[in-house]
Formats: C-alpha cells, sequence, structure tokens
C-alpha cells in the first residue's frame, strides 16, 4: 500500500504536494498580500479609486483601530462586484430562535449555551470523542453542530475566549439534507464572528473554507485562522477534492479569542528558526463566483455578536471579492511542519517550547492563549529523567484535544477526545504511565511518534458548558480514578521521625 500524506514525514518534501500549494495559496506568516481573480481588477497607486476597474465597489475591512502601532496594524482592502451593505429589501436582523422540535440545531446561541450558564469547575474533566452525528438522524451543518465546552471573559468588553468541539454532516453551501420538511431547500449559508478570531483544528473530515479572500482546504493534522468580522462558509470536502455525499460527520476543536490576534511566539534564545517557521503558513489567492446565475443566488447570514447569533438575507453571494490587497486574511498551517526543540540533555521541559501560536496579554509572556501541540519528536535525555509530564498545578488552565493516535502521558486518552485541567487543579500523568516510565531506565534516545495531541492553554479560569458537564455518555464522570493507583511508597518515615526527635 503506498503511503498516505498522513503517514508521509513533512520532511519529505513532497513535490506534488508543494506545487499544488505554489498554486492555491500564498506564503509568509503576517505579510501583506495582493491577488485578484481577473487581471487588472486590483487597482494601482492608490487604495480606492473614484472609478474602480470592472466597476467594482472598493470596501475595506479593519481588523485593528485605524491608529493601531503599524506594526499591528491589519487591515485589507476588497473590490467587490456589490459592497456588503446590500442587502434583501427588509433590512431587519433577527436573532436565530431555538427551534423544541430541531433541538440544537437552530440555536440562538453560537455553542447551544449562553456563556452565563456556564459553571466554574475545580474537578479534572475529561470527554469521551465528540459524538458524531448519526446517519439516521438529519444531518447539520458547522454552526449548527457547534457545541460550547468552556468559557472565560465577555466578549462584550473584547476580552477572554471560548473553547468548542464541533461535529457535523452537511455543508452550508448545500443544506438539502438538513430537513425533510422542507418544500424548498434553505438558501446556502455564510457566517461572520463580531466577537473575535476562530482557530479550527479539524480531528476528522476535510473542510473546504470559503472566505471572501478565497478558499482554502484543511484536513486534519492542519489548522485556519479566520479573523473577526469575516464572511466564511464550512462545507465537507472528500480526498479527491469533491463534495462528499455519505460521509461520516466531520469532526474537531474550535477556539475562540475575542481581544488581540494570534502572533508566532518569541524564539529568544532558540534563535532565528525553528517552531514553527513563518514561511510555512499559507493565505489564500482570490476567488469568487464565477457566473451571474451563482452570484444572484440569495444567502442567509449569520452573525455571532456577544455569543449570539442573529440572521440575515443577502440577495446575492457574499463571495464577490474579485481583488484584494492587504494583511488581515485568513490563513492555514499544516502541524507536520513543525519543528520541535527538546531537552538533549536531562529534564522534562515546560510544553511552551511546543508552541505554535500565541495571543499575548499586556502582561509580558503571559498569554490570553497559547495554541501548542505534542508532535512526535525525538526524546534524547539523561538515564535518570522522566520523561512524561511531570504532575502539575498550574495558574494557565489547560484544555487538551487528541487529533490523532496516542497521547504520552494518558494511557487511555482517544482521539477525538478532549479534557480541562483548570487554575491550579493537579494534573499529571495517570498510574500506569507514572509507574511504566520510572521503571524504564531510558538510556537510550527514543522517538515519539504514536501522536498528535494539542492544548489551548490560558491564564483565565474556565468555567464549563452545562452540556458539558451533565451528559454520562460523554463525559468520563471517573476519570479521576485514573490517579487512585498511585501508592504511598516513601521510604523515608523512619529516617523523617528520627529527624525531627532530634530538632527537640
Amino acid at each position: 500500500m503506498s503511503e498516505t500524506k498522513d503517514q508521509q514525514h513533512p520532511n519529505n518534501n513532497n513535490i506534488d504536494d508543494k506545487d499544488k500549494d505554489k498554486d492555491m495559496y500564498q506564503t509568509g506568516f503576517g505579510n501583506t498580500f495582493e491577488s485578484q481573480v481577473l487581471t487588472g481588477a486590483l487597482p494601482v497607486g492608490q487604495n480606492n479609486p473614484r472609478l474602480v476597474p470592472y466597476n467594482l465597489y472598493t470596501e475595506q475591512l479593519s481588523g485593528t483601530a485605524f491608529t493601531a502601532p503599524r506594526c499591528e496594524n491589519r487591515r485589507v482592502w476588497l473590490y467587490r462586484i456589490q459592497p456588503s451593505v446590500v442587502q434583501q429589501g427588509d433590512t431587519t436582523v433577527r436573532a436565530l430562535a431555538a427551534d423544541e422540535e430541531q433541538g440544537q440545531t437552530s440555536p440562538c446561541y453560537f455553542g447551544g449555551c449562553a456563556p452565563q450558564d456556564c459553571q466554574a469547575q475545580v474537578n479534572p474533566l475529561r470527554w469521551r470523542p465528540f459524538p458524531t452525528i448519526h446517519p439516521a438522524h438529519e444531518k447539520v451543518d458547522f454552526v449548527q453542530g457547534m457545541q460550547l465546552m468552556c468559557h472565560g471573559g465577555d466578549p462584550s468588553t473584547k476580552h477572554g475566549l471560548a473553547i468548542y468541539m464541533y461535529s457535523f454532516g452537511a455543508s452550508m453551501k448545500n443544506e438539502k439534507k438538513l430537513s425533510t420538511s422542507h418544500t424548498q431547500p434553505p438558501p446556502p449559508r455564510a457566517m461572520y464572528n463580531a466577537d473575535g478570531d476562530f482557530l479550527l483544528v479539524p480531528q476528522q473530515g476535510t473542510l473546504e473554507v470559503v472566505t471572501e479572500m478565497g478558499k482554502l482546504l484543511v484536513e486534519p493534522c492542519e489548522i485556519c485562522v479566520i479573523p473577526r468580522g469575516m464572511v466564511f462558509q464550512i462545507n465537507l470536502e472528500s480526498s479527491d477534492g469533491e463534495e462528499e455525499e455519505d460521509e461520516e460527520a466531520a469532526r474537531g476543536y474550535v477556539l475562540e479569542i475575542y481581544n488581540g490576534g494570534f502572533q508566532l511566539p518569541e524564539l529568544g534564545p532558540i534563535g532565528s528558526n525553528g517552531l514553527a517557521n513563518a514561511r510555512d503558513f499559507l493565505y489564500p489567492k482570490a476567488s469568487c463566483v464565477s457566473s451571474p446565475l451563482e452570484y444572484k443566488t440569495p444567502h442567509q447570514i449569520v452573525i455571532k455578536m456577544d455569543a449570539r447569533l442573529y440572521e440575515k438575507t443577502s440577495p446575492h453571494s457574499p463571495f464577490n471579492v474579485v481583488a484584494w490587497h492587504g494583511n488581515y486574511l485568513p490563513y492555514k498551517y499544516d502541524l507536520r511542519r513543525f519543528c520541535a526543540v527538546n531537552s538533549v540533555t536531562y529534564d522534562h521541559l515546560d510544553p511552551s517550547i511546543y508552541t505554535v501560536l500565541t495571543c499575548q496579554t499586556d502582561h509580558a509572556g503571559t498569554a490570553l492563549a497559547d495554541f501548542v501541540i505534542f508532535p512526535p519528536r525525538i526524546m534524547a535525555t539523561d538515564p535518570n529523567t522522566f520523561r512524561p509530564p511531570w504532575f502539575h498545578r498550574n495558574t494557565m488552565s489547560e484544555f487538551m484535544g487528541l487529533i490523532q493516535g496516542k497521547y504520552d502521558a494518558k494511557e487511555d486518552f482517544v482521539a477525538g477526545g478532549a479534557s480541562l485541567h483548570n487554575c491550579m487543579t493537579p494534573h499529571g500523568p495517570d498510574t500506569d504511565t507514572y509507574n511504566k516510565a520510572t521503571n524504564d531506565p531510558c538510556d537510550s534516545p527514543t522517538k515519539f511518534d504514536g501522536g498528535l495531541a494539542f492544548m489551548f492553554e490560558t491564564c483565565l479560569p474556565l468555567k464549563v458548558a452545562p452540556a458539558a458537564l451533565e451528559n454520562p455518555a460523554w463525559r468520563e464522570m471517573t476519570y479521576a480514578e485514573c490517579w487512585q493507583g498511585l501508592a504511598d511508597n516513601f521510604t523515608g518515615w523512619d529516617a523523617l521521625q528520627k529527624q525531627q526527635q532530634k530538632k527537640k
């Protein structure tokens, strides 16, 4: 059997993949790019000319304040067939209401839960793989298949974050499968998030991420960032590039940050190379509707504002940008290209050495959110190093997921599952992992290549959604028992008592 892309090491430098990426994407984290579908559509020498080529409209999308420092300033100029203000005659924006018959398929809150309903938790929590939609059930799309897991801060003040898991089996561009009760299929759906940036981590199923600036294909072991305010559509994609018909549901994780944006972490004494290299981040090229019939298809636009969902109708496709230039853009990154750094002498180093992206607070070195991975890597330490992660209590909150394979600190943590060790909640390797590691002489380098795990780490204590707490078929209610086999093996009682007696 030929080697699949998932099995290939990124350093194989597959020529076909590199050529495909060159055709589809532009490269370089945080760069300013320009792209046009139609030659001559991009104005030359100015941003908003009175007469735009091809009678396009000029629109700017600002991701930061006008006066933000130049190194932080993010905006993109769009040249589109019609501006975003054009809506159906009645421009009333109405909230999506919960539908009793459909359950949570039309929640009024993104993720099916109001953030204020989440509850503080001091216990370690773990979940089995997020349930996928059963084939006998009506299929839902990305918006409807979202489940809020935990939350901190407040989107109305642009401070904080939320973590979700998703499972869906229908594309937003074609909702004929969503309900058999419709005589006419509902219109295609698109969305924008006014609350913050999304970081998508697919675990199962390849996503076609359609945005105003172009398309991104994002498969498991890749991530995608969609900035605040950008209209997008999430569709299912098969391995051969065609929309899937009877596929199993897509599943994955989402991190949403309410303030700032993601940046590459500083490398410090590591130097100028390593971790996630800027050249490996891929940005789309312009792509838009190609015919008047396609353009005139009405779309439902879903808006997330203060965690609630609203909808309005557009008489045309929102994906009508013919040309653009700027640096406020969606992008993707292949986690298999991460250049890991590790100890080659002794001790298990802090997980921060595996940071892919970070969103910092005003307090230097303290992150609102770090996205950290635990990739295949060589572990080469002295014979007396405990190689798995140590037992830990952390001022930061740690939400973990597993994309594929196994995690080296938990024997029964499975792909598609998740765990939360909140602020100052004790955690660490389970009993079996600890016993194996303490009995392992670790006198030679070994390669861990059994899986790919990740962590969303935040300085905020996280509150957990009731649905994530109360479902015993999903949440592992006995998770904390994995540490109960850690016995009292202390051999110094006699010496301790003698020492105390001497002090008296």
